[in-house]
């Protein structure tokens, strides 16, 4: 488990205590303000703990959703349009309105780590929004793979959200047109 630097003084009371744990290696510095209770710990369970109001999008939630093989050189993440800019060069940020950003979002355990990640139904919509973004056959790849798994598809939930997308028409025709 993760602790900031301040939950670490909550229960330490003191700078001294909380580098004697260090140094007694009952609590390990991950990082600056970031503190682990284990020695070992993975990339994902990190970029969660610092990154708490993200949702896993793209290429990241795609490949944790089973939509694709192809795993992503970087966390994809889906902030708030007013949220500061990530700079971590292992985290790709894409930004939404408000009312949008949590729309979809849902929570899944993947390695041992609980996660903000989009629906299915969601992600559909993604990947037709940012289609320039991936290459011809990752794309063509994942939207086979949502025609494989149409039984699992919420076609209700489409039909309430699509709308509240920019260019919804061009969206539902194109879920209607390659997946349907």
């Amino acid at each position: 488990m993760f602790y900031s630097y301040k939950q670490c003084l909550e229960i330490y009371k003191h700078d001294y205590s909380l580098d004697k744990e260090v140094d007694e290696k009952r609590l390990y510095k991950v990082e600056k303000g970031i503190y682990s209770d284990t020695a070992v710990w993975t990339d994902l369970a990190l970029t969660v703990f610092k990154y708490p109001e993200a949702v896993f999008t793209m290429e990241s939630a795609l490949y944790y959703q089973g939509l694709t093989d192809v795993k992503s050189e970087k966390y994809c993440l889906a902030t708030n349009r007013n949220a500061y800019k990530i700079k971590n060069p292992a985290v790709k940020q894409f930004f939404y309105p408000e009312e949008t950003v949590l729309l979809g979002a849902l929570e899944k355990e993947v390695n041992g780590s609980k996660i903000k990640i989009y629906s299915k139904e969601r992600l559909l919509i993604e990947l037709i929004r940012h289609k320039k973004l991936v290459s011809f056959d990752y794309y063509k790849s994942v939207i086979s793979n949502y025609r494989s798994r149409l039984f699992e598809l919420d076609r209700t939930w489409f039909k309430d959200n699509v709308q509240k997308f920019p260019a919804s028409k061009k969206i539902m025709d194109a879920i209607l047109l390659e997946v349907y």
